[in-house]
């Protein structure tokens, strides 16, 4: 299948090579650093302890992604309208669009913009990007993916390229597992610049962790939302998994990136204010990792 990543950071760049790697005709759309390298060098793949440099088209060009059967949109949550507005000229009708970002509404965000069904994927994956054309493998890696027409088609062309694939009737609960967990720890992790393991060795962090995941499942209740499965014995693991993981929003901000806390912790504190429901610490999360932000 001929494959194309809009969006070539950490999460886009691990996927196309998984994919990549087992046959199929990858083309990433990232920044002209990234593409030079790839088109170069191949994208260097750090995964296992092992390195391997492997194949595949990159370009800075939305147009890049005409003819692709399936579509990995891994934009940020920020870039989501205008980035859907770029690839709009270019999807077919029968294009299959996975949205794999944070947050729980960028599947239709996406949809309303490109006129087409998207796909809400939930990641669960630790990678880093260790320069342009170089991604490294942490751990982890599995997708949930929603229920459509088409994902069963997307599950039989992932799961042969190692990439383990769930499809779950309830998308938006694990959707929102999923932010529940980057509210709890993304903000903590940004704001100390510290990888998950020691973060939570932290005095209080716990503490911290536990009241902003307690305002998030409340907030979740008002939203009508069933949050599937121990949330937080979820979040206490990431910890024993991924012990060396910075957070996403931490990795923005080390390299002078706008973060995605909007649509994280300040997404709990909009959707929490029109509810009546008190945020204080997605509050405190939010206000501390803009401020850092701000100064990088």
């Amino acid at each position: 299948m001929k494959i194309a990543v809009m969006g070539a950071g950490a999460v886009g760049c691990y996927y196309g090579a998984m994919l990549a790697r087992a046959g199929h005709d990858v083309t990433l759309i990232g920044r002209p650093a990234h593409v030079d390298a790839v088109n170069r060098d191949g994208l260097l793949l750090e995964f296992g302890g092992a390195q391997q440099y492997i194949e595949m088209n990159a370009s800075s060009d939305a147009s890049a992604i005409a003819g692709a059967g399936l579509v990995l949109f891994c934009v940020k949550s920020t870039d989501t309208n205008d980035a859907g507005a770029q690839i709009k000229p270019f999807l077919a009708p029968d294009t299959i669009v996975m949205s794999l970002q944070n947050g729980v509404d960028n599947a239709e965000r996406l949809s309303a913009v490109i006129g087409l069904p998207v796909i809400p994927t939930v990641v669960y994956v630790a990678t880093s990007m260790e320069g342009p054309g170089h991604v490294k493998h942490h751990g982890r890696g599995e997708l949930v993916i929603g229920t459509s027409p088409q994902s069963e088609k997307v599950a039989q062309t992932l799961r042969p390229a190692h990439i383990p694939v769930e499809i779950s009737e309830n998308a938006e609960g694990a959707l929102w597992a999923k932010m529940i967990l980057n509210c709890a720890y993304n903000a903590l992790s940004a704001i100390s610049q510290m990888p998950y393991g020691a973060l939570v060795q932290g005095e209080g962090i716990w503490d911290v962790m536990r009241n902003a995941v307690d305002e998030c499942l409340t907030v979740a209740k008002g939203c009508g939302v069933t949050v599937p499965g121990d949330v937080w014995g979820a979040i206490k693991k990431i910890a024993e998994t991924m012990p060396g993981q910075y957070s996403s929003t931490a990795q923005d901000l080390a390299r002078g990136k706008t973060s995605e806390i909007d649509f994280l912790n300040g997404y709990i504190v909009r959707k929490g204010a029109e509810l009546g429901i008190p945020t204080p610490t997605n509050l405190a999360l939010h206000a501390m990792t803009k401020l850092r932000e701000r100064r990088e």
